[in-house]
């Protein structure tokens, strides 16, 4: 079985791509699931996002955030 693909550079941008988009989309989840108000312009900023360890500490600040600019805060 040929492998190769999973090892391309393409393989390797089509996954960083994906797990940008579930980073954003698993921060949203989140903070509607605790009642979190979301604007317009900080749904923008996360879905817009394309760091990963942005994401990643966006993330990790979502279960301790009262309202979404918790998750900007110091970045």
């Amino acid at each position: 079985m040929n492998l190769s693909f999973y090892k391309s550079p393409i393989f390797q941008e089509i996954r960083d791509e994906t797990l940008v988009k579930t980073r954003a989309q698993d921060i949203l989840v989140l903070l509607e699931a605790r009642g979190i108000a979301i604007p317009d312009d900080a749904r923008e900023r996360i879905t817009t996002c394309d760091d990963p360890d942005l994401l990643r500490l966006w993330i990790t600040r979502t279960p301790t955030a009262v309202t979404v600019n918790d998750l900007f805060t110091d970045e």
